[in-house]
């Protein structure tokens, strides 16, 4: 009887535990209610920040939201896959990248752009830079850049290019005239060459100019002017003429080596010179045979006066005329030799040594250049004969002579020719 109290008082204590420990479990059971009723009205979405992907719960009711609640500030160049007003729903997905700003220039002049794309084609796109296939851009269009990169564009701009007789237009981005050259498959040859300096930097509307240079050789065939000659006839009369050999010209050959740009002619010099025909010399015989009527023993004087000094001018006439063919002397060489007579306009007919051509037609002398032939020289010419250097002219300078000759027409004929000549005394 005396242990009653205390079993009351145990009695009680459990019944306080029990009612305690009920209450804690409802009051958890609430809360885990609570929360498995919060929990499931939450919507799942689906993120994708800067390509990390994982699923986030949310009471959020919009996407602004819901990056609010994420912490995530949306810049205008990023990219998001969702409006921010749009409302979430049950297993909706967002994408959302941020941008970045890179760095370019075009021809030397620096800008930025911001884009989510890191290739460089994306980029000078949202930078509005068009590109064409002339323009030079590096990195490559199709590669991927970071922000430490920056991307340099140079705008092509058109030249000109006249290779040889063809021109035509090509583009160009800043380069040297080589590497233009190199680029469009332009080869020079030895001669070519090009009328800019190789390492000029090519600028804008430019012309390049490339000289075809060719050296080739030529072979012609020109006419050799034949000689004339006369010899004295004494069987023909004084004054008359006989054609005794009809003259042919000759055929020499000349090679020249010839300099063509652009395929025409700049320069011809000769190289060789052929005989392929000798001319045949025009051999002309003039008359000497003189007629003396008998006179009166009354005028026997006066007519031997008349005669002996017909003679001596005969005389000497012939001395000067008659040879062919040179007799022994000394040097021999070639010269250029025209022809002349006493009747030119401005002529008086008296010789630089004071030789009468007009009373004395028949006379042989050659006007020379006195520092190469002394006056007075006795020479013999190829196609004229024996003569005297007697005469001077403003033309005959070197190895030239001008042959004297009685009539213009012979002096016409005779043009121009190349003679030798034979020193006598």
């Amino acid at each position: 009887m005396t242990k009653e109290p205390t079993n009351r008082t145990n009695v009680k204590n459990f019944s306080a535990k029990s009612m305690a420990v009920t209450i804690a479990t409802f009051l958890l059971f609430a809360a885990v209610l609570t929360f498995a009723v919060y929990e499931g009205t939450k919507n799942t979405v689906t993120f994708t920040a800067n390509g990390e992907e994982l699923e986030v719960r949310t009471h959020a009711d919009t996407f602004g939201e819901f990056l609010t609640e994420q912490e995530v500030s949306v810049g205008e160049h990023d990219y998001l896959s969702q409006s921010t007003e749009t409302a979430i729903t049950e297993d909706t997905a967002v994408e959302w990248e941020a941008a970045k700003e890179y760095a370019f220039a075009v021809d030397g002049e620096a800008a930025t752009a911001w884009t989510t794309d890191n290739t460089v084609s994306a980029i000078l796109a949202k930078a509005g830079i068009q590109v064409t296939e002339h323009d030079k851009v590096v990195p490559a269009l199709e590669e991927k850049v970071d922000e430490d990169t920056t991307i340099e564009i140079e705008k092509a701009y058109e030249v000109t290019i006249l290779n040889g007789l063809e021109e035509k237009k090509v583009w160009s981005t800043s380069t040297t005239v080589a590497d233009l050259l190199k680029h469009h498959k332009i080869e020079l040859g030895e001669l070519d060459r090009v009328e800019m300096a190789m390492d000029e930097e090519v600028k804008p509307d430019a012309k390049i100019q490339v000289v075809r240079v060719e050296k080739v050789t030529d072979v012609v065939e020109d006419s050799m002017k034949f000689a004339s000659e006369t010899k004295k006839d004494d069987s023909l009369l004084k004054g008359k003429e006989k054609l005794v050999q009809k003259g042919e010209n000759g055929v020499i050959s000349k090679t020249y080596e010839v300099i063509k740009e652009n395929g025409k002619e700049v320069k011809r010099n000769l190289k060789e010179e052929k005989v392929v025909k000798q001319p045949k010399k025009q051999i002309t015989a003039v008359g000497t045979k003189t007629i003396v009527a008998s006179v009166s023993r009354s005028n026997a004087s006066s007519s031997k006066a008349t005669t002996a000094s017909t003679t001596a001018a005969t005389q000497a006439s012939t001395a000067a005329s008659t040879a062919a063919a040179p007799s022994s002397g000394g040097k021999e060489f070639y010269v250029s030799a025209t022809a002349y007579t006493a009747s030119c306009a401005g002529c008086s007919g008296i010789t630089a040594t004071g030789i009468n051509l007009k009373a004395n037609p028949g006379l042989k002398v050659i006007a020379v250049d006195p520092r190469v032939i002394p006056l007075g020289t006795k020479v013999w010419v190829e196609g004229y004969g024996n003569a005297i250097a007697g005469d001077t002219g403003g033309a005959i300078k070197g190895n030239k002579i001008d042959i004297f000759v009685p009539n213009r027409s012979d002096a016409l004929a005779f043009g121009r020719k190349q003679v030798k000549i034979k020193i006598l005394n």
